[in-house]
């Protein structure tokens, strides 16, 4: 299994940026795929999660603002940020999920982004 993020970067309070997360050597759309984060110092936290059946769940603190898809054709798990705050600094991981999207099991590198002026 191989996730591969991308598309983080440095952007300004209110701004937009979408992450990217390539998967190989497994099957991507049966698999629960999630977006986490962590930021210095705090715990990793849940984003954003999609099940094989479509369906997404958001944290509180996303919602409204982040938007979770996946195109199965080309194996990519994308994370839509819009109105990013300042809160929202944070290196970002993809990772594939159980069935149930309870159990995560491959992760990526991360990409870092932050919200700064």
């Amino acid at each position: 299994v191989q996730l591969v993020e991308s598309g983080g970067g440095l952007v300004q309070p209110g701004g937009s940026l979408r992450l990217s997360c390539a998967a190989s050597g497994f099957t991507f759309s049966t698999r629960c795929m999630g977006w986490f984060r962590r930021a210095p110092g705090k715990e990793r936290e849940e984003v954003a999660v999609i099940g094989s059946d479509g369906d997404t769940r958001y944290r509180d603190s996303v919602k409204g603002r982040f938007t979770i898809s996946r195109d199965n054709a080309k194996y990519t798990l994308y994370l839509q940020m819009n109105s990013l705050k300042p809160e929202d600094t944070a290196m970002y991981y993809c990772a594939t999920g159980s069935y149930s999207c309870s159990r995560w099991y491959d992760w990526g590198q991360g990409t870092q982004v932050t919200v700064s002026s």
